[in-house]
């Protein structure tokens, strides 16, 4: 009879990062489809847009800066046959800092700011679902593989620089319409005073949609 192994750590963190992943695409979503409504001239709550738009900027920063600051070394080091790929997926993340800081220009910015910020939403949103769409694939081998104290070292170093804002955000995307792969991974790394919280964020994430014109 064969034992079955427990999984390693690394290949829980690839788990995590689905679970990321899956809060940015849905974050983009909400974003871009928030900021068509907006140009076309649907009412919505402006400041709710703004908050919204920046934590995901913010968001998504963070994210690109850990993996370029924190695992790609780690990776290189594993794997020097991947490399050039993990060098791709770097000149992929400055590409969509580029969008992002654009985005970040348009929603601060003087003039016609609906459609331009409109415009950069969706560029956000297409750049980021295809890099992911890239990405994964290529995390998909090496995570497993890294040793478990790395991915310790590594995790703790990532929640411990991780942005404080919109946790309903981060909580609501992570169960709107259903939970990813890697949702009780992810919720068990949260310290427990935030999962007590958990049913008054959901409330603030669905009137937070609400806000942006968004179906339930």
């Amino acid at each position: 009879m064969t034992v079955p192994t427990a999984p390693t750590e690394g290949a829980n963190m690839y788990d995590e990062l689905i679970a990321v992943h899956t809060i940015m695409r849905r974050g983009a979503e909400l974003t871009a489809d928030a900021f068509a409504r907006h140009a076309a001239g649907e009412k919505m709550r402006t400041k709710t847009l703004l908050s919204t738009a920046n934590w995901l900027v913010e968001f998504v920063h963070h994210h690109h800066a850990s993996e370029d600051e924190l695992f790609w070394p780690v990776l290189r080091e594993l794997f020097p046959a991947k490399v050039a790929e993990l060098d791709g997926l770097t000149a992929e993340h400055e590409a969509l800092d580029a969008e992002l800081r654009r985005l970040g220009a348009a929603i601060h910015g003087a003039g016609d700011e609906a459609a331009q910020a409109a415009q950069a939403a969706a560029r956000v949103r297409d750049l980021l679902v295809a890099h992911l769409g890239t990405e994964e694939p290529a995390l998909a081998e090496m995570f497993p593989q890294v040793p478990d104290a790395e991915i310790v070292r590594l995790r703790k170093a990532i929640v411990d620089g991780a942005p404080r804002s919109g946790p309903d955000l981060v909580f609501g995307l992570l169960e709107d319409p259903d939970r990813p792969r890697g949702y009780a991974l992810m919720m068990g790394a949260f310290p427990p005073p935030l999962r007590w919280l958990r049913p008054v964020l959901l409330g603030r994430y669905r009137a937070r949609k609400k806000a942006l014109g968004a179906t339930a």
